[in-house]
């Protein structure tokens, strides 16, 4: 597979994204940012403290956000819109009202098929991160990783309008599919999708993986690796999309297509 000129133009922004421009210039930089792109700031240091616009884009709270303790609570993973969710039928989601796509093309070869199989009728939920969002993601409850695979692929934008247009966005973006266990044993995936602009996809439990760098698929299996809800594990260098797709009877969720949701809100219950 060549490189995407998706690929290219985001490998140059992410390049300018990452250098320190220099105190005066950077300032302006990131009030121009923060100005245009209407961010909310009243959690994070100081705009101009940043040393470079992808500094600001992954910029961290000053003091933790307070989420439920409840076991049976689900949290939502990042500050997002949630462009779709609902039920899976079979192993069809909803990309957009009226676009669908395979939850077993999305997971890709990396994951088996009676992985796949486990979410087939089950629960699923698409998280757009605008630029404006925070870029950080956590894990949405307790949970056991137990794969991680990452998929090279080309970088769309994702925001609505290319949702609406680009047929299978989510199976020809890279990403990282992350396979999980809940603490009842329940299987669940969280799906990072790249996007145009995001240079790079951390996850800080795995550096191994280099998002944008490679045409070269990789994938990792671990014994015993554990994330309390409400972990950091990782970031985007921009917006893009996290997809959850949950095991049938796994959670009943609190949220709906439309809502605008944030890191430590509630958005769901765990099924014991």
């Amino acid at each position: 597979m060549k490189q995407h000129i998706t690929s290219a133009i985001s490998q140059s922004f992410g390049r300018f994204a990452s250098k320190e421009h220099g105190k005066t210039f950077q300032k302006l930089i990131n009030r121009t940012y923060v100005r245009s792109m209407g961010l909310d700031m009243s959690d994070f240091d100081a705009t101009e403290s940043y040393p470079s616009l992808n500094a600001l884009f992954t910029r961290k709270f000053r003091h933790m956000r307070k989420y439920s303790t409840d076991s049976h609570d689900m949290i939502s993973p990042c500050d997002s819109l949630i462009t779709e969710c609902g039920v899976i039928e079979e192993d069809m989601a909803l990309q957009i009202k009226g676009m669908r796509y395979s939850v077993d093309e999305v997971l890709g070869e990396g994951i088996t098929t009676d992985s796949k199989k486990s979410i087939h009728n089950g629960t699923f939920v698409n998280f757009y991160l605008s630029p404006r969002d925070y870029h950080r993601y956590h894990a949405p409850l307790d949970m056991q990783v137990l794969h991680v695979v990452h998929i090279p692929g080309k970088l769309y934008p994702v925001n609505i309008p290319s949702l609406k247009k680009q047929v299978n966005l989510f199976i020809e973006n890279e990403r990282v599919v992350i396979e999980c266990l809940s603490s009842e044993g329940k299987r669940f995936f969280l799906i990072l999708v790249g996007a145009l602009n995001v240079g790079e996809m951390e996850v800080s439990f795995e550096p191994r993986i280099r998002t944008n760098t490679t045409l070269v698929p990789s994938q990792y299996s671990y014994r015993d690796l554990h994330l309390s809800k409400g972990d950091d594990f990782g970031c985007f260098r921009m917006g893009s999309t996290i997809v959850m797709l949950c095991e049938k009877d796994m959670v009943e969720l609190g949220v709906s297509s439309g809502h605008n949701v944030k890191f430590a809100q509630t958005i769901g219950r765990l099924i014991f």
